[in-house]
Order: structure tokens, then sequence, then C-alpha cells
């Protein structure tokens, strides 16, 4: 029942017992509670399907791709652009996490970061989890803090099984990279390993969005579609040419910024402003997560 989940979980936020408490330091307890976060996480059924589904997607984009290679790339212009990037099977890594980005990563995220406090309190197992002395900061920075294990995992799971879809199915070799400059493999890697940490950066900043909205409302489903609306809407406004002026305020708009460091020399002003809005999309609601959770009234 979720009255006793609840309560067994409260009992990984305070401590089993007071002898616990008194030997257990605060980042020992911290972490006792932070892996049974994670175990709840990981372990939920509709977890994993997302998780396999977000695996699915860059293998089915690796053989549409090859099969359109072979079939000489006649879907037009765009077809014949994305075949060429896939010459190489490294590319295939970039392509995915673009495509991914539109929709079915941050998805993913608003699955989990929406149910983190709304999941809770829908239940009832948030007075459980407070009912000990864990306090609520802890909680807030223990069920972040998950949601950034999931983030780092989904876009890390897109990148590997992409990379040997790319492998198994292209050319694997030195990278000509988009501003035409070849570079060699273990360079190439590297710089891969750099867009997935930012692409990483971007949906744990996601993550924090959809907490803030997950502690407005007690029902998970409304939470994660308002994430998803959210996203959708920053992505069509980025498109509307009217609306340049608010293009880079916008939360998507430096997702795909990454393609910064495809490039010789590196465009480090696009990433740093990238990375900047992302520190402000986390401190804003940040600090709202933390003023409302902080002063809610969860006893109700």
């Amino acid at each position: 029942p979720p009255a006793a989940a609840g309560s067994a979980r409260a009992g990984y936020a305070g401590g089993a017992t007071v002898a616990d408490q008194g030997r257990d330091a605060p980042v020992r307890a911290w972490l006792r509670f932070f892996r049974s976060e994670l175990r709840l996480i990981f372990r939920r059924r509709r977890n994993q399907a997302l998780l396999a589904v977000v695996a699915l997607f860059p293998l089915v984009i690796g053989i549409g791709l090859r099969l359109a290679d072979q079939g000489g790339n006649s879907g037009g212009p765009s077809v014949a652009f994305i075949g060429q990037l896939a010459g190489n099977g490294v590319f295939l890594s970039f392509i995915a996490l673009t495509l991914l980005l539109i929709l079915v990563m941050p998805l993913a995220l608003a699955v989990v970061a929406g149910d983190s406090m709304a999941g809770e309190a829908g239940y009832g197992t948030l007075r459980y989890l407070l009912a000990v002395p864990a306090g609520r900061v802890r909680l807030l920075s223990v069920k972040y803090a998950a949601i950034v294990v999931f983030a780092v995992a989904v876009t890390f799971l897109v990148t590997a099984v992409a990379l040997a879809t790319g492998a198994a199915l292209f050319p694997i070799g030195p990278v000509t990279l988009l501003s035409g400059t070849t570079v060699p493999l273990a360079d190439a890697m590297l710089r891969l390993l750099f867009v997935t940490l930012y692409v990483a950066a971007a949906m744990a900043t996601l993550g924090m969005m959809g907490m803030a909205i997950s502690t407005l409302t007690e029902h998970a489903v409304g939470a994660i579609a308002a994430i998803a609306i959210v996203v959708v809407t920053s992505e069509v406004a980025d498109n509307v040419p009217q609306f340049a002026a608010i293009h880079p305020y916008l939360p998507t708009h430096w997702w795909t910024s990454f393609d910064s460091l495809l490039r010789v020399p590196i465009d480090t002003t696009t990433l740093l402003r990238g990375l900047l809005s992302f520190a402000v999309y986390l401190v804003i609601f940040g600090s709202f997560t933390w003023a409302r959770f902080t002063t809610a009234d969860v006893t109700s």
C-alpha cells in the first residue's frame, strides 16, 4: 500500500532507528535515501519501458538512414544531408541526439520529473516522508539528484546505442566535422563525450523545471502534460521568425547548440551562452521549487 511504502521510504530518509540516526553522518543518511530513490525510479516498469523506447529510436534511425543511403537518398535534400552525415558511424550519435531532443528525451524526463513530487502527494506518501526529521531541503535535493541521474542515463543511452548502431551499419574512422576539418577518431570520440554531457545538462535543467511544476499539483499526469506542453510551445516559438526577439530566452533554444563542438575552432561563445541559459533556468526554477515546497502545507 502507498502508506506502507511511504513509511518504509521514510526510514531511508531519516534513519531506520534512533541509534542509526546517532551513528550515521548526514552525508551517509542522504546517500541511503538517494539509493532508495534511485531504486524506486529505475525499478519502476514504466520508467524501464521509457528507457527501452529511448534505446529503440537510435536503432530505428540508423536502420532508416542505412536503407535511405542504399536507396540513393531519394527522399529529398534533407534526407541527403542526413545521409551524408551518417556516412561515418560516429555521426549517427549526433543525429540521434538532435532528433530525439525534439520530443522523445524531454518526454522521458517529463514523466520522471513530473512524478517526483506530484506522485508522492497523490499517493499520500509525501506526508510519511516528512514525518521523520529528514527535512524538506534534503528531500528536494535527493529527488533532484535522482532526476539528474536519470537524465544522464537517458542521454548516454541514446549516445551508446547510436554509436553501436553506427559502427555496425556504417564505416568508422576519421571524422569530417561540420566545418570541413577531418579529425582523428579519438578526437571525435572526445567531442562526442562533451556533446553528450552538454545534452545531459540540458535535460537536467528540464528536470528542475519539471520538478517545479510537480510541486504545484497532486496529479502526476497533469504535471507531466504541463512539462510536455512547455517543451512543445518553446520548440514551436523557437521556429517562428516573428518571435526572433525572444528566441535566446526560450528554454529549448540552446539545446542543439552542441554543434559548436563539431567545428574547428570550437564556438565557445555559443556553448557558454547555452550553459549560462541552463544555469539561469536552473536557479530560477530551483528557487521557486524550494520556496514553494518549504512553505507548502502537505499535511492535508
